[in-house]
């Protein structure tokens, strides 16, 4: 049986000025934010509304610790709307806010507490990456476990997503890369997934040609070229949201979390230094399928043969961010070990989407292979 379903409601608004009056922004509701997204966009818009500024809690990826510290000073207010501004790391936390019961985290990660929303969650992106607008997926680096974890759950969906548009203009160039490269992934990984369908596929195949498209222009004709591109990757990263919101990423995303966690490697990255090599080992052992569908497509689109593919994408992913190996980003050759058991017993969850399967021998020599 396969499935397929968009739960929030897509909405596509030009400005924040705009979205503040559609919305009616002001008493009732929390909104998470950036201080320099705010004081950029918002001030002076939202009436009455609690404006925090996430960033006071931590930097970088999303953790317990800054889902807590904002728990601790949130939970006496009085609101029925989470309105969260940004890329991943505030839009995984704020699924937990529109929750009944939110602390301790770990114990909601564990499912040892009742995972029901009772305030109306609306989710507005200012990345070209996470997806986590559509999904019903938060991901923490859970700093007690020392590894991230992903929370999954109908309850977690937003009740809308908000694309704007000028609110992704003018972010720094190696955000957009890390952020699309991400999205990229989530596109050719959830292509891959078992669990993908028609439907899925649909949407994975329209998010990575618009996202290579933009890389070659922005390659060939400078980045002053991406302007007037950056809605279309918007656009293209909540289809790819949606696609592995349904199909599911695998190891990829498996194997970049112990990577991520311990080394603070932003997550887009982190998921490219796995990348063409997790996809040169699925076409090692299971070449036939539908990684050949997806090699011909991608051929199509980067203007290659399909065995040259992910050495293409390789060169065109390169012009973009440079790809390290792992020794340095601090990594050791004994940390390996300790990834693959993460890895085999703590990302199952993703694992079980891998296009064929990778015990931990295989795991661990991909590992060594980009160390």
């Amino acid at each position: 049986m396969k499935e397929f379903c968009v739960v929030p409601k897509i909405v596509q608004i030009d400005t924040a000025e705009e979205f503040c009056s559609t919305y009616q922004i002001g008493v009732g509701d929390l909104l998470l934010m950036s201080g320099r997204m705010y004081r950029q966009h918002f001030e002076g818009l939202t009436k009455g509304a609690y404006v925090i500024d996430y960033r006071k809690y931590g930097s970088g990826e999303p953790t317990d610790l800054m889902a807590e510290g904002i728990y601790q000073d949130i939970k006496d207010m009085d609101y029925q709307r989470v309105i969260a501004i940004g890329g991943g790391t505030i839009l995984d936390v704020a699924k937990l806010f529109a929750l009944k019961n939110i602390s301790p985290i770990v114990d909601l990660y564990d499912r040892k507490l009742e995972i029901k929303k009772d305030k109306k969650l609306i989710l507005v992106p200012t990345t070209c990456g996470t997806g986590s607008e559509v999904t019903n997926i938060s991901i923490l680096e859970l700093t007690a476990k020392n590894t991230k974890m992903g929370l999954a759950d109908p309850e977690l969906y937003a009740d809308e997503a908000v694309l704007i548009p000028e609110l992704v203009e003018d972010l720094p160039f190696q955000f957009f890369a890390t952020s699309s490269i991400d999205a990229l992934i989530h596109s050719i990984e959830s292509f891959t997934s078992p669990k993908a369908n028609d439907f899925t596929r649909l949407f994975s195949l329209k998010a990575m040609t618009i996202i290579l498209n933009t890389y070659k222009e922005i390659t060939t004709k400078g980045r002053g070229a991406l302007k007037p591109l950056i809605k279309d990757v918007l656009t293209a990263s909540t289809f790819a949201g949606i696609a592995f919101g349904n199909a599911g990423c695998a190891a990829v995303h498996a194997m970049s979390y112990p990577l991520g966690a311990a080394c603070h490697v932003p997550h887009g990255e982190a998921n490219y230094v796995m990348f063409t090599a997790v996809y040169k080992t699925y076409m090692a052992l299971k070449p036939e399928g539908s990684i050949q569908i997806l090699n011909a497509h991608l051929a199509k689109v980067l203007g290659c043969s399909p065995e040259t593919v992910y050495d293409e994408l390789e060169k065109l992913l390169g012009q973009l961010i440079t790809k390290k190996p792992m020794r340095e980003y601090g990594v050791t050759k004994e940390d390996i070990d300790i990834y693959t058991e993460t890895v085999m017993t703590k990302q199952g969850r993703l694992m079980a989407n891998n296009y064929t399967e990778l015990d931990a021998a295989t795991v661990k020599k991909i590992y060594e292979s980009l160390w």
